[in-house]
Parts: structure tokens; C-alpha cells; sequence
């Protein structure tokens, strides 16, 4: 995972504005492997504040990302 403190410089985003729709280049994208079974999860629209519902099978498709155990806790 990316340290916050390079969020902006290496990808070009700020916080709360990282979506993995739309990037201008195409970075590893890693989405939780609880939101598998799940039908739907929200994630950022791209812009500070809003955020879009997306099914996670159909994200990982288009995006293309990976589902990994991301949690310490697991």
C-alpha cells in the first residue's frame, strides 16, 4: 500500500479522491477479499465526498483488481 504522505505525487490524486475507476494510468488495485461475497460495496466516485456503488465481481473485471486479505486482524 501506498504511504498517504505520496498519495498526491505518485498518482496524481488527493486524499479521498482515489477511485479505482477512471485512474489516468493503471495502478495494481487490491480490493478486500471480504467484499467478494458481497453484492455490492461502495467506493470513491473520484471526487472528495461521493462515493458510487459498485458490484465487487464486476470491479475487479473492468478495473482489473485483485481480491486479497488486506486486514491484519484475519
Amino acid at each position: 500500500m501506498l504511504p498517504m504522505k505520496d498519495l498526491e505525487s505518485v498518482t496524481g490524486y488527493i486524499r479521498g479522491g482515489c477511485s479505482p475507476i477512471g485512474m489516468k494510468k493503471l495502478f495494481p488495485t487490491f480490493i478486500a477479499d471480504a467484499a467478494e461475497s458481497q453484492e455490492s460495496i461502495l467506493i470513491s466516485a473520484g471526487k472528495r465526498g461521493f462515493q458510487v456503488g459498485v458490484n465487487p465481481q464486476a470491479l475487479a473485471e473492468v478495473v482489473p483488481a485483485q481480491f486479497v486479505a488486506i486486514s491484519r486482524d484475519r
